[in-house]
């Protein structure tokens, strides 16, 4: 019995030594120590460390005005870090919790930036593609005279114009593939969805020459006189123009006669 209980009460004195360690690593620390330690490590470009810096601010002191500030922060060293599945995390949780924030554009902004910032190749898929424009139209609607919907904006004429390059390359391969009926509706979204871009004149091309491998030859000559009309100056027009009446509008240019100097 007495050694049961002298073992009972090492054992305690053990747990009460672990959870004296326990407080001495989770000892709280002034708020603006831990939030300067955050910005020394991010302008150092140390973003993880950063991010768990801010962190903590926002675990210890919860209800301070730094704690704000901080989850902003711990966004945007996960944004510098190339983290952004958590940086959108982090901008979700404060939009929702700080509606109201003076900083909540800017929160807008760097989640619109998260996603357009992962936009791959018009050869890949592109959801990141089209949730970079969802964020990025939220921003022109909800801020319209803010000072991130100018720069939202010149980002959702590159998104749209990334889009349609995936329509059209996806139009030229059934195109290729003799497969006409699936290129028509891959040119005619460009053309109705993407009017703005530069992809248009090409789309209005291959509809054209779509429609004529179908023998719709009406509706080739319209196709063809909307580009001419719309684009005039284009070399898509002059293409669309030479098969459409058979004939050859660019000059032929004759080879240069080479001379040999030696003769």
């Amino acid at each position: 019995m007495i050694f049961t209980r002298t073992l009972i009460i090492f054992a305690s004195t053990l747990f009460l030594v672990a959870c004296a360690a326990d407080e001495e690593v989770y000892k709280e620390e002034p708020v603006e120590r831990l939030y300067n330690e955050g910005v020394t490590q991010l302008e150092n470009n140390e973003y993880d460390a950063a991010a768990k810096a801010f962190a903590e601010v926002d675990r210890q002191h919860p209800y301070s005005v730094w704690a704000t500030k901080a989850q902003l922060m711990a966004a945007y060293s996960f944004y510098q870090n190339n983290a952004y599945d958590d940086a959108i995390i982090a901008l979700d949780r404060f939009i929702r919790i700080h509606p109201s924030n003076r900083d909540v554009p800017y929160a807008y902004y760097l989640k619109a930036l998260s996603y357009y910032e992962q936009i791959s190749d018009v050869g890949r898929d592109q959801k990141m593609t089209r949730l970079a424009l969802k964020a990025l139209t939220e921003i022109v609607t909800r801020f319209p005279n803010g000072k991130y919907s100018r720069d939202a904006a010149v980002k959702i004429d590159l998104t749209q114009d990334h889009l349609a390059g995936k329509e059209m390359e996806i139009g030229r391969y059934y195109e290729n593939q003799a497969q006409y009926l699936g290129a028509i509706n891959r040119y005619k979204k460009v053309i109705d969805q993407y009017q703005t871009t530069t992809h248009v004149p090409e789309a209005l091309h291959r509809l054209t020459e779509s429609y004529l491998a179908l023998g719709l030859i009406s509706q080739a000559k319209k196709t063809a006189s909307v580009l001419g009309h719309n684009f005039p100056g284009s070399e898509w027009y002059i293409d669309s123009y030479e098969i459409v009446e058979g004939k050859t509008v660019r000059p032929q240019v004759k080879p240069s006669r080479w001379y040999w100097p030696f003769d």
